[in-house]
This record gives structure tokens, C-alpha cells and sequence, in this order.
């Protein structure tokens, strides 16, 4: 294609006018909308799953560590074994101590000419006293694996002394040679979380230099080979060594890999790009050994030296280091690295070596920011490209055409990698941002255009509930309405009648037009039916009735959902009040008056007392998360006596933290409960913890290292702390408070004094002869009184830093809106501010106004800001409850933070 530059060359220049005005250039697909994708879930209970082929038909053959290779069938949803291998997953060290390991069943790979030959490979660490693991072939033809017809392609001998590192990717190029990535079969966690070069007699377990360095060993490689009919195999040309090259390995096509993870290669460049997962440490240490730990996605246009152990991310070097006297050496050359390990039965002299294409450690990557931070375990992914699926029915978009999607384990993101015609990384983004993985640890395109995941689940060597097959399906057509069902009230005393709304219901496909029926029944009979966007129903009968709105677009596509409405029983009405003191916040030490009210139309009040008080549960917990972190605590478990601990809960339940560790066992890492237990007694377990958390390390429950969590802030840290060591004992039930009374609200020592207090009122009625019995509670919120600025609710020409932690004012006129803040007993309210050094900036203004940012100026201050850190506006005339703005007139002003005082 010739290049618009070079047309302008050949032509008159009184021409060239006419060409630019003609001359068009091809637009760059236009990013598909994330409702374009749905998840569909394939299979469930699937055991340790590690790595999946999808046949033609769509069905799914997996492997599972312990042994079982399972088949999917989605005609039947039906998942079935099909072979069971005895394999070896324990170490036993020269102590005689047994230990589980990542050994097992790791691959299993269709021949390219499975439809003709039935030929399946599976790559496994077999029972037995021979330390091997071993790629062998079979004949499969839809049922049962035919073991007989076993054939050993290739063994690569291991030690099991020591956990770790397997491999086990496999996958074939266009030319059927077959690539099976191997593990440096290496005990990594007596390194300090660098890297592990043992040299010390009898150490070789923890020697990578032995493996992946070994230019003469088969393990922490990237391994090609062409099989052959027989069942043996021959080496391609092009690999790293030629066959016949003293103290090589032909097999090797990439050496110095590490745990090299989920191969994959571009069809159209045919460049081989792999997931590689680093060491675990989480701080670089230059004077004596090197790098902190990295993760990488790896990419080969050719034969080459991936560096560990000498290396890791782009090259960062390692110290020679002597296990013996501690005593560090030089940093290993890239250019020329050298192997001088008495366990390396290799050449010393090794390729040059090939930088990651990209890499990210535990904190914070300046260069890959949306890798995130904490621990990692980089997986690889598929790369698009739609001349592999001419004809499937639900190919991804163009937008997609040559880029590489990559999963990291722990993290559970997708991101998408776009890459230059010249291999040259370009950019990154996040694919379907709510999407949230669990231990993704294979993914791939399969037949019709669909990309499926096997998710491990949380926590290494068990059967994890959340293990799953999905597939991610695209719609590059007419997308199903979305559908939103609500009713007014979801139960009550006959005869009810409930407004049913279908309010927020849309369909992304504008020319659409949408059809709506309702279809309420009881005990799964029809009751009554509506044809109507909004009906209203009346109940006269007692039971528990569905409501069920299904929509349906002008082309057929339907969608449903339903809600559930209980009739017979009106719903208890709780109301908690503050009857002396500030509504909106607690002050630390002052106390406050509070009543409880419940009505209940069956069963009478709390106020006439025909509700006994003793029947209401009333209680008040403090969050140090603050106010931001109570959402998060209520959606994890409802806010109760254990609410102090729900925001932990939350945070755990959203981090890294379940793939190493568990509530009651071991894992990779000790129990919370061990952990509770261990430190209950020491005083500054909190602090200590929160730590190591923070920091990452070592040493304390053995060898394995635990991960930073730098981004973690210390309120967040405290939480998590906070819940595992609750778990060290049991918790006692609280008491119920009065339904009247007053409450000091104290912060517990050492936790932070900006949090929220909590007070919880909720009654459960006696039910009716016809209905059961109904909950209600409701809880009032008192706040921290220092908000940030990311805290107000609505915002007008303030210009927000990243994290929205500072405002600064952009012209006059501009606001802060807080909803709903009460005033009561508010003397003033305290700007905290950012100086903006010495000048002779012209006076501003700052009004307080409630209801609106032109309403009632309860407070107001004009005056240079100049130096100042703090601006305490006094209050007065303030009505009660309201809206509240904080108005600018100027625009010097730096703001971050505004504080409500009472003295």
C-alpha cells in the first residue's frame, strides 16, 4: 500500500490542494461498550482445574492437579471424568518432612489433527519413586482415555525435596510443533524473596542455576519439539541450541525462565508470549543482593535467554551472593552472564539476556499502572485475531485485532496490551473493568469467537467453591433489554396494594421498541397478568407472591426478573432519633441522647408498650474505616456486633489475602486463627501486623513470603488487623442497649477518632396466623466531623487532584455541596487549607449557606487565605438539618478538608 507522502511527491503542486481535500485515512475501531459482553458460567465444583482445550463441538477437556482429566459438555451441562492419572504432588525433604507442592496434573493439549488422528497429550508428575515429570500421548475418542495406547514422548527429571515451579503450558504452532513450558523446580523461599542461588553442598534444590541457568537441563524452559507418529519426536530448526552443540539441550527454544505460564502466539506474526511468575520479595536490597521481586508477560520473536536467575523485569541484575558467608559479589551481566554453580552441568558462558516486555512487582508500577499492587501471579491470556475465526458466531470486535489479554492469578484483572506492528509494547487498559476473576488460571479463545476462563478459585492446593468455567460472549448485535423491576412495598396487611414499576429498564439499541408484561403468581399459579409498563395490584389474599417483568425489544430479544412480595403482614416501622446532640456527628467523649421508636400495625407500639422493650435490639459500634467504609460494611453482613470487624471482612474479601491464607487452615500461609492466637496477648498486635502487612517479609511462620501491600492506607490496614484477631476468640453476644437513653461515644484506644459511629435499632414482629413473621431495623450514621473533600456530594468549578483528597476553586461562584448536614450545636466550621506561601492575593470570600448555594448565609469570611493552613467560619441562625454548600468568591483558595466544631 503506498503511503499518502509519497502520492504528494509525484504530483504538480497547484494539485495537491484537490488531493488533501480527497484523501481519507482508515478510522481505528471504535471501542465496544462493556454491555456489549456477558458473563455465561459453564461448570462449577471443578477441583484444582489448571489447564483447558475446547473442542470444535464446544466441549471443554480439562485437567485437574490431583490427577482427573474431565470433560464438559454443554449440550448436557454435565461435567464427566474420563481418565484419572496416579500422580505425585508431595515433597519429602531430607528431614523426612512431606509438604504439598505444585506438582500433579499440569497440561493436557489436543494433537492439530485430533479429528483425524484422536490423539491427546497430557504433561504430569507421575506416582512413584522416579522424580520426573513426564509429556505422554494417548488415543481419546470421546469417552474414556484409551490407556493403552499410552506413548512417552518426553521426560524431564525433577527433584521432590523441595517445592516449587512446574510449568506445564503447552500448545502447538502452525508448523505442529509443540511448545511445553517446564518449571525451575526450585525451593525459592529460603532466598529472602530474591533469588535462589544455593551453592552450598547438598543445596541444589535451592539452586535455580541448576535449571533455568543450566544450559544442559530441560527445567525453567520454554521447550519445542515437533512429535512425531511414532510417538518419539524431532527437533524444528531455529531452536536456542543446535542439536549436537556440547552441553546444550535441542529441545530449548527460551531458557532462564522461571514458571513460565499460559504460552500463547500471535497467528499472524507467529511471536510466541507467555505470563512468568516472579520471586516474592518486596523491597530491592542493591548493597547485597539485588531486585525486589517482579512478575512478567514475556514476549520471543526468536530463541533467547529470559535471565533468571541472574536476572528478572528488564534486566534488573542480581549480586552474586554467597549463602555461606553472606558475603555479596558483583552484579551479573546481562550482555554476558555467566554460570559458575557446581550444580550447572551446562555451558558457563550463556546467551545474552532478553529484557520482560513487561513487568510489575508488589507496589505500585509507575510504568503499568493498571497492574495494580499486592501479591501477583502473572498468567498470560489469548491474543485476538479475527482471521482465526471466519465464521463463528460471536467473534470479538475488530477493536481487538493483534492485541494480547493478559490475567495475573491473585489480581483477577484483564488487561488489554496493544502492540506495535514491531512488537514494540504501546499501551494498556482494563477490559471489562467490573469483571473480577477468581484465580484465573488458563484462558483462551475458543471455535465461536468466545473467551472462556478456568478459574482456580482463592487458596492454593484445595478444592475452592468458586472454581468455575466461564465464557465471556460478545453481542455485536441486537443486545437483550435490560431490565429493572420495582414495587413501592415488598409486603404488608390485606388487602395490599402495590405499585410495580419498571422504572430504569432501557435497551442499548435506541430504534428498539419495548413490549412489557407482568406475571404475578403465587406458589408458582398464575394470579394475575399485566400488559402495562407500571400496573398496580392488589393482594387480598395471604401468601408470598412473585412479581415477574419480562421485556421484550422489537426484534425478540427478552429479558426477565422478578421480586418477591409477602402479603398478610404489615412490616414493623423503626425510627432511631438523636434527641439531644448533633445528628450528622459524633464528638469523641460528648455524649448523646437517643429514643427508638416501633409501630407495628398487627402488633401495636413500643410507645404504648403493647411491644415489649426487651423485644428490640438496640446497639451502637464504632467503624475507625469512617463513614466511606460503612457501605462497605453493611453490604458485607448487615451492620450488627460484629460490625466493627464487617469493614476487615470487606477489605479481605476483595484483596489477595484468601490466596495464601484461610480462616481456620494453613494454607500457603498461617490460619487467621493461628495468627489471632499467636499474637493475643502482645499489646501492639495491631500496629505490628498492620505492619507487616503493609511491608511484606518473611521469617515469622517459615519461609514463605508474604507480599506488600503498600497501597493500603493505615485505616484499612487496621480493619483487616482488627477482624483477624477477633478471630482468636470468641465473641461474646452484645447486650442490647435501652430503647431510651444516652450513649458516650468513645473511641476505643488506639484506633483512629475520625470514624463512624453506628446505632442500630430492629424489631421482628410476631407474624399473622397466615403470614410469617417480618424484620425491620434501622440505623442511624453518625459520622467522623472532618470530611474530605471526596466526600461531597455534589461539586461546582472545583478542579479535584487524582484522589480527590484536594479542591482547589476555579472561579468565583464556584461550591462544595454536603447533603443533609445538621448544624445543631455547630459553633463553627473549620476549612482546612493547603498555604499558598507568601503573596498579595486580593481578598476572598467564603459563605455557608444552607438549602441551596444562593440560600440562607448562616456563616462567612472575606480575607486574604494567604498562609493560612486552617479558616475557622463561625456559625449562626443555622435551621436544623439541611443541605449545606460552601460558596467561594475568589479563587486562591486550596482546600482539603472541612471540619464541624462544637467547641
Amino acid at each position: 500500500m503506498f503511503k499518502p507522502k509519497n502520492l504528494f511527491r509525484a504530483l504538480p503542486a497547484f494539485l495537491l490542494l484537490a488531493v488533501c481535500a480527497t484523501v481519507t485515512y482508515a478510522q481505528s475501531p471504535k471501542k465496544p461498550e462493556d454491555n456489549r459482553f456477558t458473563k455465561v458460567v459453564l461448570a462449577q465444583g471443578v477441583e484444582e482445574p489448571m489447564q483447558f482445550q475446547i473442542l470444535k463441538d464446544g466441549r471443554v477437556i480439562y485437567a485437574e492437579r490431583k490427577g482427573k482429566i474431565k470433560l464438559y459438555d454443554p449440550k448436557t451441562n454435565k461435567i464427566t471424568v474420563i481418565a484419572e492419572f496416579a500422580v505425585s504432588t508431595k515433597y519429602v525433604n531430607k528431614k523426612g518432612e512431606v509438604s504439598e507442592g505444585e506438582d500433579g496434573m499440569q497440561g493436557i493439549i489436543l494433537d492439530p489433527d485430533y479429528e483425524t488422528n484422536h490423539w491427546i497429550y497430557v504433561y504430569y508428575a507421575p506416582a512413584g519413586d522416579v522424580a520426573k515429570n513426564t509429556l505422554e500421548r494417548y488415543t481419546w475418542l470421546g469417552k474414556d482415555i484409551l490407556r493403552n495406547t499410552k506413548k512417552t514422548v518426553l521426560d524431564v527429571p525433577t527433584q521432590r525435596e523441595e517445592c516449587c515451579h512446574v510449568g506445564g503450558g503447552m500448545l502447538f504452532d502452525k508448523d505442529k510443533n509443540l511448545y511445553l513450558s517446564t518449571g525451575d523446580n526450585t525451593f525459592s523461599r529460603a532466598s529472602d524473596g530474591f533469588t535462589p542461588l544455593d551453592e552450598r553442598p547438598g543445596m541444589s534444590p535451592e539452586d535455580s542455576q541448576k535449571s533455568s541457568g543450566n544450559t544442559n537441563d530441560l527445567r525453567g524452559k520454554i521447550l519445542r519439539i515437533h512429535p512425531e507418529a511414532n510417538g518419539t519426536y524431532t527437533i524444528p530448526q531455529g531452536n536456542l541450541f543446535a542439536p549436537g552443540t556440547p552441553q546444550t539441550k535441542p529441545e530449548i527454544y527460551t531458557m532462564g525462565n522461571r514458571n513460565p505460564w499460559r504460552l500463547t502466539i500471535d497467528s499472524k506474526t507467529g511471536w510466541l508470549y507467555w505470563g512468568e511468575v516472579g520471586p516474592d520479595g518486596s523491597k530491592d536490597d542493591f548493597d547485597k543482593r539485588g531486585p525486589q521481586s517482579y512478575d512478567e508477560f514475556n514476549q520471543a520473536k526468536k530463541p533467547g535467554n529470559y535471565g533468571w536467575p541472574y536476572f528478572v523485569g528488564d534486566n534488573k541484575a542480581y549480586r552474586k551472593y554467597d549463602f555461606a558467608t553472606h558475603q555479596s559479589g558483583d552484579f551479573f551481566d546481562a550482555l554476558k552472564p555467566e554460570n559458575h554453580s557446581p550444580n550447572n552441568t551446562g555451558m558457563i558462558a550463556l546467551p545474552p539476556a532478553t529484557p520482560a516486555f513487561i513487568w510489575y512487582a508488589k507496589g505500585l508500577s509507575d510504568k503499568f499502572p493498571l497492574m495494580e499492587t499486592g501479591g501477583n501471579s502473572a498468567v498470560g491470556g489469548p491474543i485476538f485475531r479475527a482471521a482465526d475465526f471466519k465464521g463463528a458466531k460471536r467473534p470479538f470486535p475488530d477493536y481487538y485485532e493483534g492485541k494480547w489479554l493478559i490475567t495475573d492469578w491473585v489480581r483477577g484483572w484483564v488487561n488489554v496490551v496493544e502492540i506495535g506492528e514491531d512488537g514494540t509494547y504501546k499501551s494498556m487498559e482494563r477490559f471489562l473493568p467490573e469483571l473480577r476473576l477468581r484465580g484465573p488460571i488458563d484462558m483462551k479463545f475458543g471455535p465461536d469467537g468466545d473467551l472462556y476462563v478456568l478459574e482456580y478459585g482463592n487458596g492454593y492446593f484445595k478444592n475452592n467453591p468458586e472454581a468455575e468455567l466461564i465464557r465471556i460472549e460478545f453481542n455485536g448485535g441486537n443486545r437483550k433489554p435490560q431490565v429493572q423491576a420495582r414495587a413501592d412495598k415488598s409486603a404488608g396487611a390485606l388487602p395490599l396494594k402495590v405499585a410495580l414499576s419498571s422504572a430504569g429498564t432501557k435497551d442499548f439499541d435506541d430504534d428498539d421498541v419495548l413490549t412489557y408484561q407482568w406475571t404475578v403468581t403465587k406458589a408458582g399459579k398464575p394470579f394475575k397478568t399485566f400488559k402495562e409498563q407500571n400496573p398496580s395490584v392488589t393482594f387480598t389474599t395471604s401468601g408470598v407472591y412473585k412479581a415477574t417483568l419480562t421485556v421484550t425489544d422489537l426484534k425478540g430479544a427478552k429479558n426477565s426478573t422478578s421480586l418477591t412480595i409477602k402479603a398478610g403482614n404489615e412490616p414493623p416501622v423503626v425510627a432511631v432519633t438523636v434527641t439531644q446532640g448533633n445528628s450528622s456527628f459524633f464528638f469523641p467523649g460528648k455524649t448523646i441522647a437517643y429514643k427508638i421508636n416501633v409501630s407495628d400495625k398487627e402488633d401495636g407500639r413500643l410507645s404504648n408498650k403493647r411491644i415489649p422493650a426487651s423485644l428490640v435490639s438496640v446497639s451502637a459500634n464504632y467503624l475507625s474505616e469512617g463513614y466511606n467504609m460503612t457501605a462497605i460494611a453493611q453490604k458485607q453482613q448487615g451492620v450488627d456486633a460484629t460490625a466493627r470487624f464487617a469493614a476487615g471482612m470487606a477489605l479481605i474479601a476483595k484483596s489477595d489475602c484468601k490466596s495464601c491464607h484461610a480462616v481456620k487452615d494453613k494454607v500457603l500461609g498461617p490460619s487467621f486463627i493461628a495468627v489471632a492466637q499467636k499474637y493475643k496477648n502482645n499489646p501492639s498486635a495491631v500496629a505490628t501486623l498492620s505492619n507487616k502487612i503493609k511491608t511484606g517479609g518473611s521469617g515469622i511462620w517459615g519461609h514463605a513470603e508474604m507480599p506488600a501491600h503498600p497501597a493500603l492506607t493505615n485505616n484499612e490496614l487496621g480493619s483487616i488487623v482488627r477482624y483477624i484477631m477477633s478471630l482468636g476468640t470468641p465473641q461474646k453476644t452484645q447486650k442490647s442497649m435501652p430503647v431510651t437513653g444516652t450513649y458516650v461515644t468513645a473511641v476505643p484506644k488506639g484506633e483512629n477518632d475520625n470514624g463512624s459511629y453506628i446505632l442500630r435499632a430492629a424489631y421482628t414482629d410476631k407474624g399473622t396466623a397466615t403470614a410469617a413473621a417480618l424484620t425491620t431495623e434501622n440505623l442511624l450514621v453518625l459520622r467522623g466531623s472532618l470530611l474530605s473533600p471526596s466526600q461531597a456530594n455534589d461539586a461546582k468549578d472545583m478542579d479535584y487532584n487524582r484522589d480527590s483528597t484536594i479542591v482547589v476553586v476555579k472561579k468565583p461562584g464556584a461550591y462544595l455541596e454536603f447533603n443533609k448536614i445538621d448544624l445543631t450545636d455547630i459553633r463553627n466550621v473549620e476549612l482546612k487549607l493547603l498555604p499558598r506561601g507568601r503573596g498579595t492575593d486580593p481578598p476572598a470570600t467564603v459563605e455557608i449557606r444552607q438549602g441551596s448555594a444562593d440560600g440562607k448565609v448562616v456563616g462567612s469570611f472575606t480575607g486574604s487565605f494567604v498562609g493560612l493552613n486552617s479558616l475557622k467560619v463561625p456559625i449562626s441562625g443555622a435551621d436544623g438539618k439541611q443541605d449545606l454548600y460552601l460558596v467561594f468568591a475568589g479563587t486562591q483558595v486550596r482546600l482539603n478538608g472541612v471540619k464541624f466544631n462544637i467547641e
